[in-house]
């Protein structure tokens, strides 16, 4: 009997594959316990509009994070930082600090999570931050650091 898997089924298959077992296992486990449906006419046809939707979706995600990495492209953040004798800074500036000022500066919201700092920003001068926003968008942002008067 052909089924399409509602969920993962250890040793048979992931999410929404539609696999061959036995009648006896679709009747008695996969579908009683709700982790597939038989695979007939409907159900295939949900499973086929299901997956055009995923990856439109999908199409939409990445189209939305190519154009925030074009906008992202030519701006830049400027933070200010506490400065000692010699030039030396108080601290490092955080992804935290630096998401707080793309939200006040450039009214945008972008997870410090996805900010990565090759090294801690300590020094007064300008850097660039790379932004993954999708997995195949990596975009750059300009961080300029000056001394807080």
């Amino acid at each position: 009997m052909k089924v399409i898997l509602l969920e993962d089924v250890k040793s048979l298959g992931k999410k929404g594959d539609v696999v061959n077992v036995s009648d006896g296992y679709a009747k008695n486990f996969i579908i009683p316990k709700k982790k597939g449906v038989e695979a007939n006419n409907a159900n295939m046809n949900d499973l086929k509009l299901k997956h055009a939707n995923e990856e439109k979706l999908a199409a939409e995600k990445l189209a939305a994070a190519q154009k925030l990495a074009e906008e992202l492209k030519d701006k830049k953040v400027t933070l200010s930082i506490k400065v000692g004798e010699g030039g030396r800074s108080f601290g490092s500036v955080s992804t935290k600090e630096i998401a707080e000022a793309v939200a006040k500066q450039l009214d945008l919201s972008i997870d410090k999570k996805k900010m990565s700092l090759p090294f801690a920003i300590k020094g007064i001068g300008t850097y660039t931050v790379n932004i993954k926003l999708h997995a195949k968008v990596t975009a750059e942002l300009t961080v300029v650091v000056t001394e807080k008067k």
